[in-house]
């Protein structure tokens, strides 16, 4: 869902919000370079060498940078790998050249993005060999394949002549994707709408994949390229180094990272102090895990946050020790649409007004971590005012009382055809839940608001890589309510929050990120003009009515817009980075 919650570290107001889009708009005449900056935000200098360990509790969704869509993935991949660009920590107003030399020059109108790359990145053993455009060519066109599910190419990327319409059997050649020499990649568009397409350059779609060496790995279906990376970034997780087969990863247990033999730290932004990151698995007891980072040495938090208790006593004994960070986006309940009962919008509307949002918000630490959420567009971010800021509009009535309001719910349970007021069906409706703390404690509130409306329901406590993977994002498991959704920007843009979770032709068999499978014709076609339009203020209006049809639709409960806990051991000095949500593990180090 990408992605379940995404941490970031930043200081003081939300960042500035915008990436490469003010050269979107270039006329026919001429080139146009995308604005991008160089700069970035004053770090701490660093200590090299040493080691530190992360303290997680599930695994993370994939290492194969075309298939994770997960945060938990994103903190591991954008350490061993590079994409075309990134962002350091602490900000989102200019994107770096990571793989590439320079920004993107946009030509014809906007239908032509070039892309120059460095031709000093090389691949670790065993490909061992320097990085070519064709190889992010390849990339992108395998997260097309059926063989490579992807959570966002068909959102981001199907503006690309020659691009399918559904995933192909195999990985099949995209006419618009060009590569003219080994550092000139060129995307031919088939629209001047090129604004999407080169915010979502930072993507993991665009780190690189040696297709002579891969190809093998993707004829198979699903790939088992996942087991084969081959990594360009300043760590590696160790491999075999004849048959590239990953050897430094136990899935559910652990991963290590060492350092990459061929990087070179010229040709990148990135300190990489440490000298290896060990991942340690299984850590499901937050609370534990909490106590062991705050009074230990060495150790990060890894995908569970501490516990509302935790955090207050964080707060009071190790303010030191801990972040707060707006996540980029929304929690919600998902309510899957396509299923009886929330396939009427009355039923999907009583849910929404019962809901106790703000008991929802004490599992997480209470006001501290955030705005009780209305709609998906956070505070700060593009639209968010647009939309009506920290207050729903009155026409939301369902939306008014944080506290829930039994009486209006049982009224639109009565317009559904329930005179009691109460849902009287049979149906135990399958709901998937977060089995580790905060996450378990939210579900468990969550279900007491189910029950209080007469639902029953067969509710499953699942490890979170289980729940994205094999529930909540795979539509034939048929998950009636996701209790756990937690998603942030794939880039600073309205449309980065609200298509690939509302927009109905991006459902897609595995790695589903539309959970609740709403499939309005009126939202798409409302989605597909936002997305048309230029970067400005038209294009944040537009958006933020699709968030407002979005909210009117009632196919979520939107609860907390919330600012994530990120914690470390007192010898750790790390940094979160605001395009990852987590820790940045390539600018941690020891304290001297």
């Amino acid at each position: 869902m990408r992605r379940l919650a995404r941490w970031a570290t930043v200081t003081g107001t939300l960042v500035a919000l915008a990436t490469f889009g003010a050269a979107c708009g270039s006329s026919d005449q001429g080139s146009t370079t995308a604005s991008q900056g160089t700069s970035v935000e004053t770090v701490p200098q660093g200590v090299k060498g040493g080691k530190v360990t992360v303290l997680a509790a599930g695994d993370v969704d994939f290492i194969d940078p075309g298939q994770t869509y997960y945060a938990f993935g994103y903190m591991v991949d954008y350490a061993v790998m590079r994409p075309l660009y990134s962002f350091a920590p602490g900000t989102l107003d200019t994107a770096q050249n990571d793989l590439a030399a320079g920004p993107p020059v946009l030509s014809d109108g906007g239908r032509t993005v070039t892309v120059t790359l460095r031709p000093d990145v090389r691949y670790a053993p065993p490909v061992d060999r320097a990085v070519t455009a064709r190889d992010v060519k390849y990339a992108i066109e395998r997260a097309f394949s059926a063989n490579v599910p992807n959570g966002y190419a068909f959102n981001y990327f199907s503006v690309i002549e020659g691009t399918p319409k559904e995933p192909t059997d195999g990985v099949k050649p995209i006419s618009g994707l060009q590569t003219p020499d080994d550092q000139t990649l060129v995307f031919r568009l088939k629209t001047k709408e090129s604004g999407t397409l080169v915010a979502a350059l930072v993507m993991p779609i665009t780190m690189p994949v040696p297709p002579e060496y891969a190809k093998p790995f993707d004829a198979k279906s699903p790939s088992t390229y996942d087991q084969h990376v081959a990594f360009t970034g300043p760590y590696m997780i160790p491999n075999d180094p004849k048959t590239g087969k990953i050897t430094g990863r136990e899935p559910g247990k652990s991963i290590e990272l060492v350092r990459n033999p061929n990087w070179d730290a010229a040709t990148d932004y990135r300190p990489a102090y440490l000298d290896g990151i060990t991942i340690q698995e299984g850590n499901t007891d937050a609370a534990v895990s909490s106590r062991r980072i705050l009074q230990g040495s060495g150790l990060m938090q890894g995908d569970n946050a501490p516990p509302a208790p935790t955090i207050k006593q964080a707060v009071q004994r190790y303010p030191d020790q801990l972040k707060f960070v707006p996540a980029l986006g929304p929690r919600y309940v998902s309510l899957n649409t396509s299923i009886p009962p929330f396939d009427d919008l009355n039923v999907r509307k009583a849910v929404n007004a019962i809901f106790d949002r703000t008991a929802m918000r004490l599992t997480r630490g209470g006001a501290i971590i955030g705005d009780i959420a209305w709609g998906y567009l956070p505070p700060g971010f593009p639209g968010f005012a647009e939309s009506g800021g920290l207050k729903p509009p009155a026409e939301f009535d369902y939306l008014q009382d944080p506290d829930g309001d039994p009486e209006l719910a049982a009224e639109y349970m009565k317009k559904a055809g329930y005179p009691s007021g109460r849902y009287t069906g049979d149906a135990k409706l399958l709901t998937a839940a977060i089995n580790i703390s905060p996450g378990s404690q939210t579900a468990a509130v969550a279900q007491n608001q189910f029950e209080k409306l007469g639902f029953k329901l067969n509710f499953r406590s699942l490890s979170p890589e289980t729940m994205t993977t094999k529930f909540c994002g795979t539509p034939q498991a048929k998950v009636a309510i996701c209790t756990n959704v937690a998603t942030s920007a794939d880039f600073v843009d309205p449309e980065a929050l609200l298509k690939p979770y509302f927009y109905g032709p991006a459902i897609t068999p595995s790695n589903n990120a539309n959970w609740s499978e709403l499939d309005d014709p009126k939202i798409n076609a409302a989605m597909d003009a936002a997305s048309a339009l230029p970067p400005g203020d038209e294009r944040v209006s537009a958006w933020a009515d699709v968030n407002k049809q979005i909210v009117a639709s009632a196919a979520a409960v939107p609860w907390i817009w919330d600012k994530t806990p990120l914690i470390a051991s007192k010898d750790v000095q790390s940094l979160g980075n605001a395009y990852l949500t987590s820790w940045d593990l390539s600018f941690t180090s020891l304290k001297p």
